[in-house]
C-alpha cells in the first residue's frame, strides 16, 4: 500500500503545484489588469470564493504529498541534519519559504474570506495584496527549489 501511495505522491503534488503557481499567476494577473473597481466588484466575488477554496484543498495537498515524499526520499532526516550539501540547502530553504508561503496563504484566505463582496479596511487591503504578491514571487522561488530537489534527486 506504502508504494502505491508514495508512487502517486509525486503525480499528485505535481498536478497541484501546476494548478497552485498557474491560478496564481492568473490572480496576479487579474489583479494587475482588473484596474476599474467597478470590474473587480463584479469579477472578485465570483471568481475568488472558487479559487481560494481550490487553493486550500491545492495546499493541504501539496503539504501532505510534499510530507510523504519526505519519508519517501528521507528528506527528514537530511532537513534535521543538515550538511551543506547542495540537497540540504535546497530542502533547507524549500521548507522556509513553503512555511512562509503557507502563512502568507493563511492571511490572505481569512481576509478574502472574511471581506467578500465588502469593502475592506486599509490594513485589510493593504494585507491581503501584500501577501497576495509575496505569495506569487513565493511561488517562484519555491518552484526553482523544487526543481534543484528534483534534479539531485
Amino acid at each position: 500500500m506504502w508504494e502505491w501511495i508514495t508512487k502517486w505522491a509525486f503525480h499528485i503534488h505535481l498536478i497541484m503545484a501546476i494548478s497552485w503557481i498557474g491560478g496564481s499567476v492568473f490572480m496576479f494577473v487579474l489583479g494587475i489588469t482588473l484596474r476599474d473597481k467597478k470590474a473587480q466588484q463584479e469579477v472578485y466575488p465570483h471568481v475568488g470564493p472558487i479559487f481560494g477554496w481550490f487553493e486550500v484543498v491545492a495546499l493541504i495537498l501539496l503539504l501532505s504529498t510534499g510530507f510523504i515524499m519526505g519519508i519517501n526520499f528521507h528528506l527528514f532526516e537530511i532537513m534535521l541534519h543538515p550538511n551543506g550539501s547542495p540537497i540540504s540547502n535546497a530542502l533547507q530553504m524549500k521548507v522556509i519559504l513553503v512555511a512562509i508561503l503557507t502563512v502568507a496563504t493563511v492571511i490572505h484566505f481569512i481576509i478574502a474570506y472574511k471581506t467578500n463582496g465588502r469593502e475592506r479596511t486599509p490594513i485589510q487591503q493593504f494585507l491581503s495584496r501584500g501577501s497576495s504578491l509575496l505569495i506569487f514571487f513565493l511561488n517562484l522561488f519555491v518552484m526553482h527549489y523544487a526543481i534543484v530537489l528534483r534534479n539531485i534527486l
